[in-house]
């Protein structure tokens, strides 16, 4: 994990639930601003924060609007989220999470999509092997991105393999993904288009008509929203309710000391045994595709 270990603070499965961070030396930061968003720069390899493991349901995110951004799970009309098994899917089929120091900015149109950014960090889908634990930072290789158009924003969803795979370095861009998993991409923009149906939402759009686009098109999205997040952390774009505290950004105007991010922690509840996951999490649902 590069040095990075987590603290959890009340009950998994709670409203009240967050996941801190911490770097190497034990100091708390926020995985949105504190994590490089490079593992190795010259190779194009990034850092990602594991949010979902793959093949679990609880929608977790990293916490923008709160201090030092620790992972919650979201909530939609008071109640805790989801995503559904929608047949023939089991919960997240990918490791799913984010790439740090990025931010698809609401206030700019996409030039490609036409569409405005989600106000979140990217988000990456992980393909490797090995189930991910929430909280773990592991370093990818960026492969290609799928452009999904969530109720009227762009929201890239990065496709990518971690280093550390036993197969990595079979994989360099998407058409390796499309040759070595034959059906993996095809199943991931069904996933996106149909995983709201269950909640009595209509089915996902996409940008490009669903079509992938390769590494170095994805990479310079992803450039492209670090220099979003660049403006916003510099306080040169207004990032609305996104909480910038940070501890690690020296020039940025929301830079503080550890004392103020420990504070921030120790006012969170104790860690607590997790609530039992509600059975209708298991129920699982079968449509007609459209």
């Amino acid at each position: 994990m590069a040095g990075y270990s987590v603290e959890e603070r009340a009950a998994p499965h709670s409203l009240e639930y967050r996941l801190f961070f911490k770097d190497a030396t034990g100091r708390y930061i926020s995985p949105f601003h504190d994590i490089p968003i490079y593992a190795d720069a010259g190779k194009n390899v990034f850092n990602m924060v594991v949010e979902v493991p793959r093949w679990t349901n609880a929608k977790m995110e990293i916490a923008t609007k709160d201090p030092l951004n620790p992972i919650k799970q979201d909530v939609k009309k008071g109640k805790l989220r989801y995503v559904a098994n929608v047949f023939p899917h089991k919960g997240y089929i990918w490791n799913y999470g984010a790439i740090p120091q990025t931010w698809e900015d609401p206030g700019h149109k996409d030039e490609n999509t036409g569409c405005c950014g989600d106000n979140d960090p990217i988000d990456v889908c992980e393909i490797g092997s090995k189930v991910c634990s929430r909280g773990e930072v592991i370093r990818v290789k960026v492969l290609g991105t799928l452009a999904l158009i969530d109720e009227g924003e762009t929201d890239w969803k990065i496709i990518a393999i971690n280093v550390e795979d036993p197969e990595a370095g079979n994989y360099n861009d998407i058409s390796d993904v499309r040759r070595l998993k034959p059906g993996y991409l095809e199943a991931t923009v069904d996933w996106f288009r149909r995983y709201k149906v269950p909640d009595g939402k209509p089915e996902n759009q996409f940008a490009f008509n669903g079509e992938f686009k390769d590494k170095d098109f994805a990479v310079n999205v992803i450039k492209c929203t670090h220099e979003h997040w660049k403006a916003l952390i510099a306080k040169k774009t207004d990032g609305g309710e996104i909480n910038c505290m940070n501890l690690t950004v020296s020039d940025s105007p929301f830079c503080c000391a550890q004392e103020c991010a420990k504070a921030t922690v120790d006012a969170a509840p104790p860690c607590k045994a997790a609530n039992p996951i509600p059975a209708e999490v298991d129920k699982w649902f079968y449509y007609q595709k459209n």
